[in-house]
C-alpha cells in the first residue's frame, strides 16, 4: 500500500497542535490565577494565599516547561512538512512568529526565573510584579499565535502574487474578522480550565481533609469564575459562530451536518452524516431552529454542502461529532456552576461527595473542550491552508514522501510520549506533597505584615502536612 504523504502530514499536524494546545490555554487561565493570590497576599499579608501561589507556582513550572517543549518541536514541521507554504507565507507568518517570540517569549522566561527562585531573595513587590508580566506574556503569546492562526480563516490585508502572499495591510492582516472572536473565545476557555483544574485539585484535597481552610478559599473563588464565565463562554461561542458562517458558511454547513441550501432548517441534536450520500443517514433536530440560531429568522436560509465540490468539503463526520463534544462539555460547566450556586447554601459546596467528585472529573472536561474545539476550527478549514486561497497540496513540500511523514510522526509521537510521561510523574508528584508551610515562610509573612502602607491580617494560618 502506497502512503500518503499529505494525509500523513496532516495527520502529523494534527496531533501535534492537539498535544501542544492544552499546556498553553492551561498555563494562560493559572497565570492569571497566581497572579491574582500574589496580589491577595501582598495586600494582606495573609499566609493562607503566599501557600496557595507557591504550590500552584510548582503545577505552572511543569506544565510551561511541557508546553515549551512541544511547541518548539511542533514548530519543525514548517520545514519539514509545509515547506510549499512556509515560503508563500513567510512574509506574514514569519514576522508575527518572531514578534510573539520577541514579545512574549523573553517576557516570560525572564520573568519566569523571578516568579520561581524570587520568593524571599526580592522585595515582595517585585515578586508580585514577576508574576504579573507572567500573566501578561501568556496574553501576548495568544495574541500572536491566534492572529496569524485567524489570518489563516479570514485573510485579508494579503494579496497572492507569484505563489507568494504580499502584506498590503499589516492592520487588516493582523486584526482580521475572525480574529476578536477567536481571541476572546480561547481567552474565555483559559480561565475557565484554569478554573476548572484548580477547583477539581481543591476538591480532591477536601475530599481527603487536606489544607482545608485553604482549599475552600481556591475552590470558592473557582466557583464564582465558573459560574459567569462558563455562560459568558457560550454567549462569545454564539457570536464566534455567527461571525464564521458569515465567513466561512461551509465550515458551518459541516457543524451542523446540513447538505442542502433550505430555509427553515432543523437543529440537528444527532446525526450520521455521510459524505459519499450527500446526506444524513439518520439525524434527530428540532425542526427550524437551526435557522433561527444562525440567521436570527425562523425562516432564514442556511447554505448547504452540496453548493461545493465534494472535493471541497471538510470530512464532515469529524466537524460534526466534535463540534458536538465541545458543546456538551460547555453544557456540563454551566451546569456545574449553577449547582455550585445552589449548594453555597449552608456550604453544602465544601461537603457534597457527589459534587466534590464530580468536580474531579470536570477537572478534564476543559481539556476535551478545547480540544474538540482546535479540531472544529482547522478541520473544518479543509481542504484549505488559507481559506479559498492556498489549498494543503500546495502548501506540502515537494521531495516529501510517505515514509519520511510516517517516520517524522512515529519520531513525533514517541518524543511527545515521552515529554507526556515525564511531565505527569513530575506533576503527580507535586499533587500528592500538596500544599505545604515551613517555619521561615510564616515568620516572612510576618516580617512582611508588619511593614505600614498595606492592609494586615493578624491571624496566621497554618496548614499540616496530613498522610493519607
Amino acid at each position: 500500500m502506497e502512503l500518503d504523504p499529505l494525509l500523513l502530514s496532516r495527520f502529523q499536524f494534527a496531533f501535534v497542535v492537539s498535544f501542544h494546545a492544552i499546556f498553553p490555554v492551561f498555563t494562560i487561565g493559572l497565570a492569571s490565577y497566581i497572579a491574582f493570590l500574589e496580589t491577595l497576599a501582598f495586600r494582606t499579608g495573609n499566609p493562607l494565599w503566599t501557600q496557595l501561589s507557591k504550590f500552584w507556582v510548582q503545577v505552572f513550572a511543569v506544565v510551561f516547561g511541557m508546553g515549551v517543549v512541544s511547541g518548539i518541536v511542533m514548530s519543525f514541521q514548517f520545514g519539514t512538512n509545509w515547506s510549499n507554504f512556509s515560503y508563500a507565507s513567510a512574509n506574514f507568518i514569519g514576522p508575527l512568529l518572531s514578534y510573539e517570540v520577541v514579545t512574549a517569549f523573553f517576557l516570560e522566561a525572564g520573568f519566569l526565573g523571578v516568579l520561581l527562585f524570587g520568593r524571599n531573595r526580592v522585595p515582595p513587590g517585585v515578586h508580585l510584579f514577576a508574576a504579573c508580566m507572567v500573566a501578561l506574556g501568556t496574553f501576548i503569546s495568544a495574541f500572536w499565535i491566534l492572529s496569524a492562526n485567524s489570518w489563516l480563516h479570514t485573510p485579508q490585508g494579503t494579496e497572492l502574487r507569484d505563489g507568494v502572499f504580499h502584506v498590503t495591510s499589516w492592520t487588516e492582516s493582523i486584526f482580521s474578522p475572525s480574529f476578536p472572536y477567536r481571541f476572546t473565545h480561547m481567552a474565555i476557555a483559559s480561565f475557565l480550565t484554569g478554573s476548572f483544574v484548580v477547583a477539581g485539585v481543591s476538591a480532591w484535597y477536601l475530599l481527603l481533609g487536606r489544607e482545608v481552610e485553604a482549599n475552600r478559599k481556591a475552590l470558592s473563588m473557582c466557583l464564582w469564575m465558573i459560574l459567569f464565565l462558563a455562560p459568558a463562554q457560550a454567549v462569545v461561542g454564539d457570536l464566534h459562530g455567527l461571525n464564521t458562517f458569515k465567513h466561512q458558511p461551509m465550515k458551518v454547513a459541516a457543524m451542523e451536518g446540513n447538505w442542502d441550501t433550505d430555509v427553515g432548517v432543523p437543529l440537528l441534536l444527532f446525526a450520521l452524516p455521510d459524505r459519499d450520500l450527500q446526506a444524513n443517514r439518520f439525524e434527530i433536530g428540532i425542526p427550524r431552529l437551526g435557522s433561527m440560531l444562525l440567521t436570527h429568522t425562523w425562516d432564514g436560509e442556511v447554505p448547504g454542502l452540496r453548493e461545493i465540490d465534494v472535493e471541497q468539503q471538510p470530512p464532515v463526520w469529524i466537524v460534526f461529532f466534535a463540534f458536538r463534544i465541545m458543546v456538551g462539555m460547555g453544557l456540563l460547566m454551566i451546569a456545574f456552576g449553577l449547582a455550585g450556586l445552589w449548594l453555597r447554601r449552608g456550604q453544602r459546596c465544601y461537603q457534597t461527595r457527589w459534587f466534590l467528585q464530580g468536580l474531579r472529573f470536570m477537572s478534564i472536561t476543559p481539556f476535551i473542550a478545547v480540544t474538540a474545539g482546535w479540531i472544529v476550527t482547522e478541520v473544518g478549514r479543509a481542504p484549505w491552508i488559507v481559506y479559498e486561497t492556498f489549498s494543503h497540496e500546495q502548501g506540502i513540500t515537494p521531495s516529501l514522501t510517505g515514509g519520511m511523514a510516517l517516520f517524522t510522526l512515529i519520531g513525533y509521537v514517541l518524543v511527545y510520549a515521552a515529554i507526556f510521561g515525564a511531565g505527569l510523574y513530575y506533576l503527580f508528584g507535586v499533587l500528592q506533597t500538596g500544599i505545604t508551610v515551613e517555619e521561615e515562610d510564616l515568620s516572612d509573612q510576618a516580617d512582611q505584615a508588619e511593614r505600614p502602607m498595606r492592609p494586615f491580617s493578624a491571624t496566621h494560618v497554618r496548614f499540616e502536612h496530613e498522610e493519607h
